[in-house]
């Protein structure tokens, strides 16, 4: 069950959450984790939470120390901003796609990426800066973490899995960037019931599956 995938889990563990905005967001396994109450985690999302679900529930618990994301979207999460305010949590900003290209350059073990993305800005600060073909690129190293938590809409017991339209998001790097991944299903399959042209992330890049429920005005357990 949920609490048994994150049961291991250490103080200080870099993590990588999916989602975006509402859409693949693993409550369950995340309210698992808010409940077995790991501290001082590094948090790798596109945002912080929304409202009390998702990764608010961790910062409602002062779990997380520093969060790597490109969207806290101002008023979307009390707790995170509380916990920012306070000095209590540490925010480093990355440009969204620079955060999927160095979780990938990590998952194809890359030595980093050059992008001109941040060229000029803060986000370069104290980052090589390389001239090719005369633009300038900022030298972004890899993005990888010790655990990845997702949701997918099916999965069989070998952990391959389908995501659903928009509940994909970053979900295929972070699985092959985390050295553990753990994912929340919907709907458990037999093997074979998925289309393997239709896998979106192959089983040997997910350790823990387990089947969850749904958001539909409630939690479908």
């Amino acid at each position: 069950d949920c609490a048994a995938a994150v049961a291991d889990i250490p103080d200080g563990a870099v993590i990588m959450f999916g989602g975006f905005g509402d859409a693949g967001v693993a409550e369950n396994l995340t309210r698992a984790l808010a409940d077995q109450g790991a501290k001082d985690l590094v948090a790798i999302s596109n945002a912080a939470g929304q409202m009390e679900r998702g990764l608010s529930m961790l910062f409602r618990n002062n779990q997380v120390r520093k969060i790597l994301a490109s969207f806290p979207v101002p008023g979307q999460s009390d707790a995170f901003e509380e916990r920012l305010k306070s000095g209590e949590t540490e925010l480093e900003l990355i440009p969204q796609g620079t955060l999927v290209e160095r979780m990938r350059a990590a998952a194809a073990g890359l030595g980093g990426i050059y992008t001109p993305t941040g060229v000029g800005t803060p986000v370069a600060e104290g980052k090589e800066v390389r001239a090719i073909d005369g633009r300038e690129y900022v030298l972004e190293l890899p993005l990888a973490a010790d655990y990845a938590i997702l949701k997918a809409h099916r999965g069989d017991r070998m952990g391959n899995v389908v995501y659903r339209m928009t509940a994909r998001n970053f979900n295929p790097p972070m699985a092959a960037a985390a050295r553990v991944t753990i994912i929340e299903v919907e709907e458990r399959v037999e093997v074979g019931a998925l289309d393997p042209e239709r896998v979106d992330t192959p089983g040997i890049f997910v350790q823990r599956i387990v089947e969850g429920g749904h958001y539909e005005r409630g939690w479908v357990e």
